[in-house]
């Protein structure tokens, strides 16, 4: 009796690994850290260039806005010095010394590559004058005495308030519609709470304080319209003319 024949099973096939699926190779290894190098060296370098050398320095001090005051005051104030990297400028520190300038209310400061710095100021703007010995004093709308001139400007009210009451008067002053504040010739304030107008052709409105501005302005144009030297609006509730 014959014995079956085992059946050899064939031998596993080896797959070749497929070219560039194992890690890459040294030279690649070498070049990449190559080149990583490099790129860090260049970032190094314009860092140190930007932050250390004058390549982007300041070359330039522009001033805009600029009315009473001269761009030469400005600059000097700013204390900008030539050659400055751009981003080590002291900003609030150029800010701080230009707002020491009694004419300057608020200063911008801007850095323009490669070597601009633009100062833009905004000038304070006188809504009274104060009369004193020592000449015509600007008054703007903080109350803040500001500049002297030895005549005063036209077109200004005078302020004749006591310290107590000068806020109270500018806050009045800076918040009467343009057609009466054009007919106030003299702003007058003991306290914070009896502000008086003198206006063209004799006229005066007691005022009172501050409250309610925009409310007392409307009532006290309806009241001009009647005969009268005096107007109270001081309680605009109960207005009076005499």
């Amino acid at each position: 009796m014959s014995t079956p024949t085992a059946r050899r099973r064939p031998a596993p096939v080896r797959r070749r690994r497929p070219a560039g699926r194992g890690g890459p190779s040294r030279r690649t290894v070498l070049r990449r850290r190559a080149i990583a190098v490099l790129v860090l060296l260049v970032v190094t370098g314009v860092v140190g260039a930007v932050w250390f050398t004058p390549l982007l320095g300041v070359r330039e001090v522009e001033v805009q806005g600029v009315v009473e005051l001269t761009a030469d005051e400005v600059r000097q104030a700013a204390e900008i010095e030539e050659g400055t990297p751009l981003v080590r400028l002291d900003v609030d520190g150029i800010v701080e010394r230009v707002r020491k300038l009694s004419r300057v209310a608020a200063v911008r400061v801007e850095r323009s590559v490669p070597g601009t710095v633009r100062l833009t100021v905004d000038e304070r703007t006188p809504v009274a004058v104060v009369d004193l010995a020592d000449g015509a004093h600007l008054v703007d709308a903080t109350g803040k005495d500001y500049a002297v001139l030895a005549q005063p400007p036209e077109g200004l009210p005078e302020l004749t308030a006591e310290p107590a009451g000068l806020p109270a008067a500018v806050a009045v002053l800076t918040g009467l519609p343009e057609e009466l504040r054009r007919e106030v010739l003299t702003v007058s304030a003991t306290t914070g709470a009896d502000v008086k107008l003198a206006l063209t052709a004799g006229r005066e409105i007691r005022w009172g304080s501050a409250v309610d501005t925009p409310r007392k302005a409307a009532v006290a144009q309806v009241l001009m319209t009647r005969e009268g030297t005096v107007f109270d609006v001081s309680s605009p509730e109960l207005p009076t003319v005499s």
